[in-house]
């Protein structure tokens, strides 16, 4: 007789986060200060969000103090500074339900089968589901993680070996200004003449192009070719008509994303334009107690950036604990001169206390 299998305990929390990028985490911090426990799901398998998934080792220039920060460098600070609040972060796991009970608590799961009974929702999940839309040609798909990209992570491993780069965006041009002069070949595959990223990028790799510290072609890659030793070129088609083969050791596909609601636009949420509409006080969707931060939610006067999401999990973090503790006075408390947020950050002895 089969074991009887039964399905896991619900993790009760006080708010899941949905989302795991810049502003996520700072709702994160925002809910801890505030004293109340949380958990976050993300459907990558990395904290980040987009930051940590397009442009991990990009430069960031508008961070309040940080005069310049590499985007992973602004996810790993993140993460650093929610460590006293101990949230529990679960990758790689897309929240598949939601559904608000008639006591105003939320029951969640995701599609690995964990589920959450939480009594509110901050959904902090960028352009919502998105994947890389992938290099489309025979043997790619073994290759992907391997020697076929769609992120760079760790760049420096890549100095010295032969590198072909494919798409006509910032990230492609980017990348391709970073790994000239480092890697051992350079190769810009773009099928337009026509450019979609900053002008001074694309100036500059038409600069080095012409001085030979790289290579660009105008065409499509139709065909990798492989051998014993993993992959090896790669067969272009050009724009007049010819066919070019290309070393290389490395392709990086920068087609841009497949950005998707999935499952959040089956939860009742009214939107606009894809995205989630809240109010600015609390920044409370239409539905009690779900809440939406960062690029995913719209409002009268959004701007898409990250110090908005900033601004925007804080006050969700105070209509959380309104949602939640609807009786509970709530007072402005400062990190500088708060015992109880010093305790909760686990700040001992902060310079000034005189002890």
């Amino acid at each position: 007789m089969a074991d009887t299998v039964f399905p896991p305990e619900a993790i009760e929390t006080e708010c899941v986060v949905i989302g795991a990028g810049p502003s996520g985490l700072f709702a994160v911090f925002e809910l801890g200060l505030l004293g109340m426990k949380c958990h976050v799901v993300d459907s990558l398998q990395h904290a980040g969000g987009q930051c940590a998934e397009l442009y991990p080792d990009k430069p960031i220039y508008d961070i309040p103090a940080l005069p310049v920060c590499g985007a992973q460098e602004l996810v790993d600070r993140l993460l650093e500074q929610i460590k006293p609040f101990g949230a529990g972060i679960h990758l790689g796991q897309e929240v598949t339900s939601l559904a608000r009970r008639d006591d105003g608590r939320f029951d969640l799961a995701t599609a690995k089968g964990t589920r959450f009974d939480t009594g509110a929702v901050i959904i902090a999940a960028g352009l919502g589901s998105f994947q890389p839309r992938r290099l489309s040609i025979g043997g790619a798909e073994a290759l992907e993680g391997s020697q076929v990209h769609y992120r760079v992570s760790r760049a420096e491993q890549y100095h010295g070996k032969h590198l072909l780069i494919a798409g006509g965006g910032d990230s492609a041009l980017d990348w391709v200004l970073e790994f000239a002069g480092k890697a051992k070949s350079v190769t810009l595959v773009h099928r337009r003449a026509e450019f979609r990223a900053q002008p001074a990028s694309v100036a500059r790799m038409r600069e080095l192009a012409g001085a030979g510290r790289l290579r660009q072609l105008t065409g499509q890659i139709v065909a990798l070719t492989t051998s014993e030793i993993g992959l090896t070129g790669a067969t272009i088609n050009c724009q007049d008509g010819s066919t070019t083969e290309v070393e290389c050791e490395h392709v990086f596909a920068f087609f841009g994303l497949h950005p998707k609601l999935g499952p959040i636009a089956d939860w009742g949420i009214d939107l606009e334009k894809k995205a989630l509409k809240v109010d600015t006080a609390r920044f409370e969707t239409s539905v009690p107690g779900i809440f939406a931060v960062g690029d995913i939610n719209t409002y009268p006067g959004k701007k898409k950036l990250i110090l908005s999401g900033f601004h925007e999990a804080a006050l969700a973090a105070f209509g959380v604990q309104a949602y939640i503790y609807p009786k509970k006075r709530q007072f402005l408390q400062y990190t500088t001169t708060s015992p109880i947020m010093q305790q909760r950050l686990g700040v001992t002895d902060p310079p000034g206390s005189g002890t």
